[in-house]
């Protein structure tokens, strides 16, 4: 019974795994191009396109301690519904991206530089919101994400809020503007999790 439950448990675990990823590798080519035409120019550079990996990456590897739910019945691979379920997904998350740089541009009147420091938290506490989604086939708030979830989503946000509020690496921002942004996550997280449920029950993944 304890390999079963231990088997399950490692099942949801790559399911949330996968399902993070794709939705992730939708938004992220999309926002690229998007960035681009709504900025005139690339909307990262190099180095932050490295650290925003790097962020991603390292909040994922948290995914193998964390407190999967069990299914009720053995999981079964549907690859293309999990891939459609994560590309509907993955535009819900860049329409938010998009929605938050143009707001920034348009009506806080950000530089071109100041806009690409924004692009890196955008993507960064987009990704936390979007984790603490995928990890539950239910509403979020359904289980307690593990220990070293929270730990590296903490880890994720202090770094990349230090190094955007002291100019390191980027063009300086505000705390009001990663305020902005932080409160803007959290408020997608809530909406993605009402849009997730039914996308689920579509693809025959809820």
């Amino acid at each position: 019974m304890f390999a079963v439950r231990e088997g399950r448990v490692v099942f949801q675990r790559l399911v949330t795994y996968t399902f993070n990823m794709l939705v992730k590798k939708v938004e992220i080519v999309l926002f690229l191009a998007a960035g681009l035409i709504l900025t005139g120019g690339p909307v990262m550079t190099p180095a932050l396109m490295v650290l925003m990996l790097a962020t991603n990456d390292f909040l994922a590897m948290s995914l193998t301690t964390d407190r999967a739910s069990v299914a009720p019945s053995p999981g079964v691979w549907r690859m293309r519904s999990i891939t459609g379920a994560g590309a509907v997904l993955g535009i819900c998350k860049l329409a938010f991206s998009t929605a938050v740089l143009a707001f920034a541009k348009f009506r806080l009147g950000l530089g071109p530089r100041e806009l690409q420091t924004l692009a890196l938290v955008i993507l960064v506490f987009g990704s936390q919101a979007l984790l603490y989604v995928v990890r539950e086939r239910r509403h979020l708030w359904s289980s307690k994400p593990g220990i070293w979830v929270v730990g590296a989503s903490m880890l994720d946000i202090g770094a990349v809020s230090a190094l955007a509020l002291s100019g390191t690496l980027m063009a300086a921002l505000t705390w009001q503007v990663l305020a902005m942004v932080f409160i803007a996550a959290a408020g997608f997280a809530l909406a993605l999790d009402q849009v997730k449920r039914p996308v689920l029950a579509a693809f025959r993944l809820g």
